[in-house]
């Protein structure tokens, strides 16, 4: 493999500083209007996930349905970002979608630890992208990051980049087992550099998983990225992230570090399944005055 990447020096991230900043955009309140239109963009960056050994065609089915139509009975309630599934149920997941504009995504390079060799990782993103998926969230090797080999880490990202084709790249950093705030910002650097699409907090098989501090660091570095070089890069807060007030603070955030062209699915979501019937509730609260049972709604 190539040895001749050397990631740029990243700015130093200011633990107390970052926190503190973070803390801020916590003890945010949206209301009424502007809260429901903002919980309706949350549905559509939602990526809608699957990804547990007892995965079946009929369960996929079924969370397909559901991101389609989130709440039958209403109109003016989107379908969701994309569904995100194993490799081998992805023609599952593209026949139930239909014509729709939901992506098909599918996790590769041995999700979620990532430890294999790189020619079975690639070999995992050809079959996603064999298979149909639009986009393909693969994983970074922590262990080679966290022992400095940071060349190895952007070839094997830039080798599933040339793999991946024209499918949308979703780089998932794994911040949880990174251990400080300036690996994350180097990590996301690294992703960047290599031809990411969108880098992501975590495959939310780790915890901690998604958290406003490190999503901050990682809007930040997409923000740098952007004022250097005028490449727009994606952002995927994943896991950990269930309570619609909560996600609500997460798009105040976005809009404040990255503006009005980031809210959109096309540049952030949400890979978080648990809450999208927390979102549901709270719109029909909205509309009705009162919270419904989540007996309701369907599991999926």
């Amino acid at each position: 493999m190539a040895d001749n990447y050397r990631p740029p020096r990243t700015p130093s991230v200011d633990q107390v500083g970052v926190e503190e900043r973070a803390a801020k955009y916590e003890a945010r309140s949206i209301k009424t209007d502007s809260k429901v239109e903002g919980l309706k963009l949350i549905i559509s960056m939602l990526d809608l996930t699957t990804l547990e050994g007892n995965d079946t065609p009929g369960k996929v089915r079924m969370l397909c349905r559901k991101a389609r139509n989130p709440l039958e009975e209403r109109e003016d309630c989107p379908s969701v970002g994309a569904v995100c599934v194993y490799p081998s149920l992805v023609p599952v997941a593209i026949e139930e979608v239909g014509d729709t504009d939901i992506n098909v995504a599918s996790v590769a390079t041995y999700f979620p630890s990532g430890q294999a060799p790189l020619d079975e990782k690639l070999e995992d993103v050809e079959d996603a992208v064999e298979a149909g998926a639009d986009e393909v969230d693969i994983v970074i090797n922590r262990g080679a990051f966290l022992s400095g080999r940071y060349s190895e880490v952007y070839e094997e990202i830039k080798a599933a980049r040339e793999t991946a084709g024209d499918a949308h790249l979703k780089v998932i950093l794994e911040t949880g087992e990174l251990e400080t705030y300036d690996n994350v910002r180097l990590a996301s650097q690294i992703a960047i550099d290599a031809g990411a699409d969108f880098i992501k907090t975590s495959t939310g098989k780790i915890k901690p998983a998604a958290t406003m501090p490190v999503t901050l660091v990682m809007l930040e570095t997409i923000r740098d990225h952007y004022l250097k070089t005028g490449d727009k890069v994606g952002m995927k807060a994943a896991g950990g992230i269930r309570k619609s007030k909560k996600s609500l603070r997460y798009l105040a955030m976005l809009k404040e570090v990255l503006g009005d062209e980031w809210l959109t699915p096309e540049l952030f979501r949400f890979g978080a399944s648990s809450l999208l019937n927390n979102i549901l509730l709270q719109i029909e609260k909205e509309r009705t005055g009162r919270y419904h049972s989540e007996r309701y709604l369907s599991i999926s």
